[in-house]
């Protein structure tokens, strides 16, 4: 079954050093290769067989083929707003997904279903981005398999999936303090995540343990997965990527 898309497209109040270094307002319209950042996602998701209108949530203007959601304090908050009481499954991106394309879609929907999981996260391994693209800079979460960089997508395959976003807005603020976010799942947890004997599925057991649903990581092939657009040498690496196609 096809999933129902939704846009994260919201941005924190006051300047904007990206959307200004590309003179918009908006970050969704910050323009990659002459087209908005936004019309990207929504072409890769197009072409991967999901249906119209695509659920754009924080943006503010009408836009066509997408219906507009409001926002919320925070990508997370945004995040249940735009699931909670809607259809399920449903895939969950950004904005700023510039490299997306519908390989990489079809991808991680095949392999997130396949895993049965209520809620599955799109993740890339170092070795796959530093395969692709060594000079870019990625954050990267050091399990005792892998290290992985997340990709910017989410398969929430029913309401029981719901909890993975609501912990997610409970912890975003450790987004990039890995020992931190595994504090959260328990003191155990954060000390084998410390001692480098935390594996990939073991962290992924914890998070569906505590929230009492099935989470599974699906790992990308692609390195443009965990390629998005956060400042503007990112803006640059992308339009270098996308020009050279």
């Amino acid at each position: 079954m096809s999933p129902r898309a939704v846009i994260l497209a919201g941005q924190r109040p006051g300047p904007d050093a990206l959307c200004e270094h590309a003179g918009v307002t908006w970050k969704a319209d910050i323009p990659v290769g002459g087209v908005p950042m936004v019309e990207r996602v929504a072409a890769a998701l197009r072409e991967a067989g999901l249906e119209e209108p695509f659920a754009l949530s924080g943006y503010p203007d009408e836009r066509h083929g997408f219906a507009l959601v409001e926002g919320g304090r925070g990508p997370a908050d945004s995040a249940l707003m735009a699931l909670e009481g809607g259809a399920f499954p449903a895939l969950l991106t950004t904005c700023d997904h510039a490299l997306l394309s519908a390989e990489i879609v079809s991808e991680f929907i095949a392999a997130a279903q396949a895993t049965g999981a209520d809620f599955c996260v799109g993740l890339a391994t170092e070795a796959v981005v530093q395969a692709g693209y060594p000079e870019t800079s990625r954050t990267y979460l050091r399990f005792a398999d892998y290290a992985v960089s997340g990709c910017n997508l989410f398969y929430v395959a029913n309401v029981k999936g719901l909890e993975a976003m609501r912990f997610w807005k409970t912890a975003q603020d450790f987004r990039k303090e890995p020992l931190k976010l595994a504090r959260t799942l328990g003191v155990g947890i954060g000390l084998r995540y410390a001692s480098g004997r935390l594996t990939l599925s073991d962290a992924f057991t914890a998070v569906g343990k505590r929230l009492k649903i099935k989470a599974s990581p699906v790992l990308l092939s692609h390195a443009e997965a965990a390629i998005d657009v956060d400042k503007p040498s990112d803006l640059e690496l992308v339009e270098r990527i996308v020009a050279s196609r």
